[in-house]
C-alpha cells in the first residue's frame, strides 16, 4: 500500500524542469537517466537500484528491448518484463551507459550494478530514495519523492487511454485496485469523459 499522503504527480512541464536542472548538478547523466527509468518505467527505487548491466545491455553492447525484473528486485516478489521502448529513456540510458565505458576503462562487466554512487558502489533503496528526494528539491519541488515518477507512470498511461488492467500490469500489481490508487483524478480528463459520452435520442 502506499503512504496515505500520496506523491505528487508530475506535468510535463514539471519533469522537464527538473531534468533541466539536474543537467547542473554532478552526475547529470546518471541523473536524467534515472529520472526516465522513473517516469517512463514506473519502476520504484528498489527496482532501479537492484538493475545490473547486462539487465539493460546485450553481450554485444546493444540496449535490449525488454528487461526481466527478477521476484527479487520488486516488492511483493511479483516478477515482470518491463519494456525499453521509450526513445527519450533510450537516448538518456546511451548516454548514461558511454559514459560507464569511459569510466570504466571500456570494459563493463555484466554484473557491475547499472546505476553506481559517486563512490563507485551499487545504491540500496533507500540512498536511492534519498537521491531522487535530493534531485526534486534542486528544482523546487519539495513534495515529490521517488514515488512521484511511479503515479506519474501509471497517470500518463491512463489519461492516454491504456485500459487500467495493462497499467496493472506494467506497474506490477495484484490487482487493478492498487492501480487505481496511483492514478490521480483530472479534472480535464474528467470533463472530457462527459465530453465524449454518447447519448442516444
Amino acid at each position: 500500500m502506499i503512504s496515505e499522503k500520496k506523491a505528487p504527480v508530475l506535468t510535463e512541464t514539471q519533469f522537464r524542469q527538473v531534468v533541466a536542472t539536474v543537467r547542473t548538478h554532478e552526475q547529470a547523466i546518471r541523473n536524467v537517466a534515472l529520472l526516465y527509468f522513473s517516469v517512463a518505467l514506473g519502476l520504484r527505487a528498489k527496482e532501479m537500484s537492484s538493475l545490473l548491466v547486462r539487465d539493460v545491455m546485450t553481450t554485444d553492447g546493444k540496449i535490449k528491448e525488454e528487461v526481466l525484473l527478477t521476484r527479487n528486485a520488486t516488492k511483493g516478489r511479483k516478477q515482470r518484463l518491463i519494456y525499453l521502448a521509450n526513445k527519450d529513456l533510450r537516448k538518456a540510458l546511451a548516454a548514461y551507459l558511454d559514459e560507464r565505458r569511459r569510466q570504466d576503462a571500456i570494459v563493463l562487466h555484466p554484473l557491475s550494478p547499472l546505476f553506481k554512487s559517486r563512490k563507485g558502489s551499487g545504491f540500496s533503496p533507500n540512498t536511492m530514495q534519498m537521491l531522487f528526494k535530493r534531485m526534486y528539491c534542486w528544482a523546487g519541488l519539495d513534495q515529490a519523492s521517488s514515488h512521484s515518477g511511479r503515479r506519474t507512470f501509471a497517470t500518463s498511461l491512463i489519461e492516454n487511454g491504456v485500459d487500467i488492467k495493462a497499467v496493472s500490469s506494467l506497474m506490477g500489481h495484484s490487482s487493478v485496485a492498487m492501480t487505481a490508487q496511483y492514478v490521480e483524478d483530472n479534472p480535464i480528463r474528467l470533463r472530457r469523459i462527459c465530453e465524449d459520452v454518447q447519448v442516444g435520442v
